[in-house]
């Protein structure tokens, strides 16, 4: 499984995140898991590597390059929207993320000046954790398909 972290500005949410993926998931199953650090800058990306992430990109043509060929997107919902991360996110780049095949996997932090209707207020470290756990299932499903019968 592929997964892509999407991050931008200093990195610190997809710090987390690629902290957490690693622990969860990589380091149980590194043959089967590959964290991408997608960062819109290369402060962001390289935050993410040093959280473990096996590799990254930055800027738009990175992310629109990769957003296609992972299983599995993670990032704020502000990776959803043009302009957003005080404008590093292109229209292009949440365009690419939006059309992805891939599973997103996004925190409801309110950043992009947009409201989610029936989200609870947790704290970061406790959505990142459900985030995590959400897709660490996905994970463990996609293996139980790949098992030959």
């Amino acid at each position: 499984m592929r997964i892509a972290v999407v991050d931008g500005q200093g990195g610190g949410i997809g710090r987390v995140i690629t902290e957490k993926l690693v622990e969860r998931l990589y380091r149980p199953h590194p043959r089967d898991v590959e964290v991408i650090a997608l960062g819109t800058n290369a402060l962001a990306t390289s935050v993410m590597l040093k959280a473990g992430a096996n590799e990254g990109a930055s800027g738009e043509s990175a992310i629109i390059f990769n957003a296609s060929r992972v299983d599995l997107i993670m990032g704020s919902v502000a990776i959803l929207f043009p302009h957003s991360m005080l404008g590093e996110l292109t229209p292009n780049a949440a365009d690419a993320i939006a059309r992805s095949p891939a599973k997103k996997i996004v925190l409801p932090l309110n950043r992009s000046n947009v409201e989610i209707v029936g989200l609870s207020g947790e704290p970061l470290p406790h959505l990142v954790e459900e985030m995590v756990q959400m897709a660490r299932s996905i994970f463990l499903e996609q293996q139980k398909r790949s098992v030959p019968k």
